[in-house]
């Protein structure tokens, strides 16, 4: 699928954050079809059992990706997550490539429900879940500079997930 754009990161989310040392770093892109997506592999350290990656870091990238479907519309909302229904459908592997996508269902004027999903290259959905965020001004959510923390615009290449 077609990228539109990259999506901004933060300084030391656990999910983008391009200073967290033990964060992730992932990229996210605002997609053709009115989605983000992001692809990427985890790595052995994020593993509950061998071979299977941590439920709670599934649930994390989960959340970060319902939180940006609405940064598709409008990068300048921010929110938090007011509840979350995760189900693991199949073991999540660490050295594959995973497939992240979030996108808005519902759209009211104080919160936003998503649907996001992890999938597997093959397309196989891996957990997928419903994701109700409130949205919030970001200086009630921080007390920080939010182009100094949060809206830190780097680019690359990318241009098809």
């Amino acid at each position: 699928m077609r990228v539109i754009s990259k999506q901004t990161s933060s300084k030391m989310c656990f999910i983008c954050g391009l200073e967290n040392p033990i964060g992730l770093r992932l990229p996210f892109y605002n997609m053709e079809d009115g989605s983000v997506m992001t692809k990427f592999q985890y790595k052995e350290e994020h593993q509950s059992f061998p071979q299977r990656v941590h439920g709670g870091l599934i649930g994390t990238l989960l959340d970060e990706l319902a939180f940006r479907a609405y940064w598709v519309k409008d990068e300048s909302m921010f929110g938090v997550t007011m509840s979350m229904e995760t189900k693991f459908r199949k073991p999540v592997p660490y050295f594959e490539d995973i497939i992240g996508k979030g996108y808005i269902v519902k759209d009211m004027s104080k919160f936003y429900v998503a649907e996001v999903s992890l999938s597997d290259i093959e397309g196989n959905v891996l957990a997928n879940g419903t994701v109700k965020y409130i949205k919030m001004p970001f200086d009630k959510i921080a007390d920080a500079d939010v182009h100094k923390e949060v809206l830190l615009r780097t680019s690359d290449n990318v241009s098809e997930i």
